[in-house]
């Protein structure tokens, strides 16, 4: 366990492939999720800016995100990006050290599993096979760039059979 510490609104110009925009979704259900998700993939996450909080039933989490529309333009850019979901019931980790705080993880993807609906598993799988899993009473999640961006040299990559729901 960790310690504790429907609809897709997106706030961008119609010109998005070359908006520097912040970005703000909303995710309600599955598909919804998969969009966000694509939105946070190669997101760079340290261990100490992820926190489950009971009391108010959210998970929360501060990545630095690769803008993959400002890619597609030709920009290689990030920016700092908040994630949280509401409704946790819990929270439990898997293949990284929690008392580490300053240890990196690469996210992947996001994924919702329905158990009994509208209840389910919200799975954040990261590379080297670790992860966050969160049972949820329904799925309520927001993602909102902050600050500005800045320039980085790489563009991420992905080894073969390195990706959510893969071996």
């Amino acid at each position: 366990m960790l310690k504790s510490s429907g609809a897709i609104y997106v706030a961008m110009s119609e010109t998005s492939e070359t908006s520097t925009e912040p970005l703000r979704l909303m995710a309600q259900d599955a598909e919804d999720l998969a969009v966000l998700s694509a939105q946070m993939q190669d997101a760079v996450v340290r261990v100490g800016d992820m926190a489950w909080l009971p009391r108010v039933q959210r998970f929360a989490l501060l990545a630095c995100r690769f803008d993959w529309m400002a890619a597609e333009a030709g920009r290689r850019e990030r920016c700092h990006t908040g994630l949280h979901f509401d409704c946790v019931r819990s929270a439990r980790l898997r293949g990284f050290d929690q008392s580490d705080p300053a240890l990196t993880l690469n996210l992947l993807g996001i994924v919702f599993s329905p158990t009994d609906a509208p209840s389910g598993t919200v799975d954040l799988v990261f590379s080297g096979g670790a992860g966050v899993q969160l049972e949820v009473e329904c799925l309520e999640a927001q993602l909102r760039d902050l600050g500005s961006r800045w320039k980085t040299d790489r563009q991420p990559g992905h080894v073969p059979n390195d990706g959510p729901g893969e071996a």
